[in-house]
């Protein structure tokens, strides 16, 4: 994993502050006659510099809701929030001794262990789902488009399928503008009309060449087409539509390769490259799925982080109005 010097900077200075503190804290535990305590003036120290790091991993929130503040780079904030966040926990730890004491003491400890908990598994989230999408999914797409595309593929796959076999009540209006995905614009031709390309990187992975060679499609007779009609009226029309079904065959990549296998062998010669446009189809809606699944990862953890976050800078923050008064 390739580190760079701003990450390596924050890392040198955790650790430094960190075996500071812990050679500070050892010979505090060591020489205090009654232990160490939160209330002595080193375990004091070491909770207000504790507090200060929370403090400073909560401020990432407001420097990314106001971009202009020209506070630093965000990509120093971003590793400052990781590094000093995680390095409040084992200052908390040596402001109580490690021990936990009352009601509201737990209850903060244990927030700011699962908020840590949580940091970390949110920054291995973001280290590796990015990798994990060039690889699973290469055609990634606009998250907030998913929807837009998703559509393009069934309204295309509904014109394949009609072309092919004869009006299934689908195809209402033959505009490629109205199929067209938000943010794709490039336009390949199937069967016997022009639809959107779904992603561009289809065309570098060598689709423009296997279009150059598409024959022209002849509608089959009732017998001929049955096996495809009744295919993608019960599976694949609703796969494409609700992708997240459980128990579709289509969601998994080798059922569906068998699925396609079988249907080619039942279906004649003119219908052999609209069922491989159809399994594309299906690879693509796959893909999207796959990229919807990691995205929900990526963001939903911090439905969970932030606010247990809050939760523990305010309930810090009483901690220290009643350690102050009483």
């Amino acid at each position: 994993m390739r580190i760079d010097a701003t990450q390596r900077g924050w890392a040198w200075l955790t650790l430094g502050i960190f075996l500071v503190s812990g050679g500070v804290y050892v010979l505090y535990a060591v020489n205090a006659p009654a232990g160490p305590r939160g209330g002595s003036v080193i375990g004091l120290a070491f909770g207000i510099v504790g507090f200060a790091f929370m403090i400073f991993a909560a401020l990432l929130g407001a420097r990314k809701r106001v971009p202009t503040w020209r506070l630093g780079r965000a990509q120093a904030w971003m590793r400052g929030h990781l590094w000093l966040g995680l390095l409040s926990l084992p200052l908390i730890l040596f402001h109580g001794g490690f021990h936990f004491g009352g009601t509201l003491t737990r209850v903060l400890m244990w927030l700011l262990l699962i908020t840590v908990a949580s940091g970390l598994f949110g920054a291995v989230l973001q280290h590796y789902v990015p990798r994990m999408m060039t690889a699973d999914v290469p055609l990634e797409t606009i998250y907030d488009e998913i929807g837009n595309v998703r559509r393009s593929l069934r309204e295309e796959a509904d014109h394949a399928v009609e072309a092919l076999c004869g009006s299934l009540g689908f195809v209402k209006r033959d505009t490629a503008e109205e199929l067209r995905a938000g943010g794709f614009t490039a336009l390949r031709p199937i069967a016997a009309s022009s639809v959107p390309l779904r992603t561009s990187a289809a065309v570098s992975a060598g689709a423009s060449a296997a279009v150059a060679a598409a024959p022209e499609v002849v509608l089959l007779n009732a017998e001929q087409s049955a096996p495809l009609t009744r295919f993608y009226l019960q599976e694949m029309r609703l796969f494409l539509e609700e992708p997240l079904r459980r128990g579709q065959r289509l969601g998994d990549a080798e059922k569906a390769k068998s699925a396609f296998a079988a249907l080619r062998t039942l279906l004649p010669a003119a219908a052999q490259y609209t069922l491989l446009e159809l399994e594309e189809i299906c690879d693509e809606a796959r893909q999207l799925l796959r990229q919807e699944r990691l995205q929900r990862w990526l963001h939903g953890w911090l439905l969970v982080h932030i606010p247990l976050s809050l939760a523990l800078i305010l309930l810090g923050a009483v901690h220290v109005v009643m350690a102050l008064r009483y």
